[in-house]
């Protein structure tokens, strides 16, 4: 069986939905994952899109913080073309501060959004563009770190929280995140733990991997490659019922890439939908690496990626239209894979 599950959070907003339902529909979905035992519980930064409410994920999981007590919180990710590496450094030494020895810091390289909506975010003149990720990432882990050498233009300038006021705060732990080999070989390279998103990139995620792998060399932080795969997962009664909820997802990802994004539309509306041919494609495709089903046909389809890819943890991904059947989902999946029920920890 998997090593370890996850959750993988966008903050979903559906048809007849208000966001404010979706964030507490997250804080149940995270005290769920962390009663059943699941190892973290990440959101991911968008921008510009109506169905998707995660765009400030440091406020979001200051907010799950406050709702749980044992699992690991995290971005996946913070996409860091889009902010400044200093203001990063300080909202995850806060939650760090918050929430001590459990937040991850996950980081991406693409804006999660289109063009425009990018430059508004860093008033830049031209577009966001991953291009200098390796020296915003370095300056990042600078400000995390405070270890800038003499004579660097940042030497005096502290992320705060952070290492100035003391030895005794921890540090968040940072990931990479990637949909390519790019993230992928620059995560080995570094000795830094890989999250691959096999949920909208399936067929890179194979090669992605054993790039990671095949250029891994043990840091300070790992001694051995880790690896995370990101996949949507739904899980129903009835087969029926699941592909219901899947094609409610996958409706909003075709709107997304036809220029047309949208709150996540109703099962009846997903079902009545007329695709065009090119619509088609991008469902046939979504839908072939999405993992929906019955409970155990589920948990055998989540058994058959990781073998196929070797993941040290998959992470689970839900953005479908109904908010309790998301709840059951993931209880569902706990159940299949006989996972505990635990006692809240310690406040």
């Amino acid at each position: 069986m998997v090593d370890a599950l996850s959750v993988l959070d966008l903050v979903a907003v559906g048809e007849g939905h208000t966001t404010r339902e979706a964030l507490r529909t997250s804080a149940r979905l995270a005290r769920l994952a962390e009663a059943r035992g699941l190892r973290r519980y990440w959101v991911a930064e968008h921008h510009s899109m109506p169905g998707i409410a995660s765009s400030s994920p440091a406020v979001i999981l200051a907010y799950l913080a406050a709702q749980t007590t044992r699992i690991r919180l995290g971005s996946g990710g913070v996409m860091l073309p889009n902010h400044a590496p200093l203001v990063i450094a300080e909202q995850f030494h806060t939650l760090e501060a918050m929430a001590p020895g459990r937040v991850d810091l996950g980081l991406g390289r693409a804006p999660g959004t289109d063009q425009p909506t990018a430059r508004a975010l860093r008033r830049a003149d031209g577009p966001a563009t991953g291009d200098t990720f390796p020296a915003d990432l370095a300056e990042l882990i600078g400000f995390l770190h405070d270890d800038f050498p003499d004579g660097h233009p940042y030497r005096r300038v502290h992320a705060v929280p952070g290492p100035v006021q003391g030895p005794s705060g921890g540090r968040p732990a940072v990931w990479l995140l990637g949909s390519s080999g790019f993230g992928a070989q620059l995560a080995g390279r570094l000795g830094l733990p890989f999250a691959f998103a096999h949920h909208f990139a399936a067929r890179n995620t194979v090669p992605a991997l054993e790039l990671y792998r095949q250029t891994f060399r043990p840091s300070p932080v790992l001694a051995e490659p880790y690896a995370v795969v990101g996949v949507f997962t739904f899980a129903a009664e009835t087969e029926r019922q699941a592909r219901d909820q899947a094609l409610t997802g996958a409706l909003t990802t075709v709107r997304f890439r036809t220029g047309r994004p949208g709150l996540v539309p109703t099962p009846e509306e997903a079902r009545s939908h007329v695709f065009t041919g090119y619509e088609r494609e991008v469902l046939g495709g979504w839908l072939e690496n999405a993992v929906h089903g019955t409970p155990d046909s589920v948990r055998d389809q989540l058994e058959e990626l990781r073998k196929r890819t070797g993941a040290d943890e998959l992470m689970l991904a839900s953005n479908a239209h109904g908010l309790e059947e998301r709840l059951t989902s993931l209880s569902l999946i706990a159940d299949s894979y006989g996972l505990p029920h635990l006692e809240p920890g310690p406040a």
